[in-house]
């Protein structure tokens, strides 16, 4: 059993270690476009459907995130009110504009779209308006899966085709990544832990970014920690107009 964990083990090393050498100009253009939201006092936005909404959980009011990160999250395409609907309803064609009725993106405003396949109209739909709305849009998403798909959307384009920046997560067709013996069936999937290391690592690289030019903008820390509480509820009130769900 230990070869399948060393296995996993060694396929996300390969992964973190090709998006860092492999993706630096998406992930340094990703960084810039953080900044200058961030610079301007414009939210990020993060969006996704299915399991891919656990990238917009992983940003919003964390310890270590920006208070500017704004989740786009919508119960029916969530996994608890009901798993099938949310991969019947991330294909319907308008669907994101009703979500984003909710959300005032705008100028200068970022938002990050995580879609393994990128093929569904919910996160094709999110990089259209907002880049109608005038935001810079960034898709998170495995190139190879979208590459050998067709689009579900009516414009036949994939997510990865309309998104002003693209990081490729590297993730293998289907996103299940380990071979387990006497199973056809792939197991392990590699996109929400490539996609958090994404995120993570250009929010501190934009507010290190920041902070050398002096700019300091909130960071949240851990309610958790000892004495944190009061910091805590200050930092949600001084958020809690702008960032819908506080």
């Amino acid at each position: 059993m230990s070869q399948i964990r060393e296995s996993f083990r060694d396929r996300i090393v390969e992964i973190l270690d090709r998006i860092v050498a492999d993706q630096q100009g998406s992930l340094n253009a990703a960084r810039e476009a953080v900044v200058a939201a961030l610079e301007a006092n414009r939210l990020v936005y993060v969006a996704g459907s299915g399991h891919s909404h656990i990238l917009a959980e992983e940003v919003y009011y964390r310890a270590g995130g920006i208070a500017a990160a704004q989740a786009v999250l919508d119960p029916n395409l969530m996994l608890h009110t009901g798993a099938r609907r949310s991969t019947l309803l991330e294909r319907v064609e308008g669907y994101a504009e009703v979500i984003l009725s909710d959300y005032p993106i705008g100028e200068g405003d970022v938002i990050f779209i995580a879609s393994n396949s990128g093929r569904n109209a919910y996160p094709i739909e999110l990089a259209l308006i907002g880049k109608e709305r005038g935001a810079t849009t960034i898709a998170i998403t495995s190139l190879e899966h979208s590459r050998r798909t067709t689009s579900r959307h009516t414009t036949g384009k994939r997510l990865f085709e309309v998104a002003d920046i693209v990081i490729d997560n590297f993730g293998v067709y289907g996103d299940a990544a380990v071979a387990i013996p006497g199973r056809p069936e792939r197991m392990a999937p590699t996109s929400t832990i490539s996609g958090v290391f994404i995120l993570n690592a250009i929010m501190a690289e934009a507010v290190a970014e920041l902070a050398e030019r002096g700019i300091m903008v909130d960071v949240y820390k851990s309610a958790n920690m000892q004495g944190q509480e009061a910091a805590a509820e200050a930092m949600i009130k001084r958020w809690q107009s702008r960032i819908k769900g506080l």
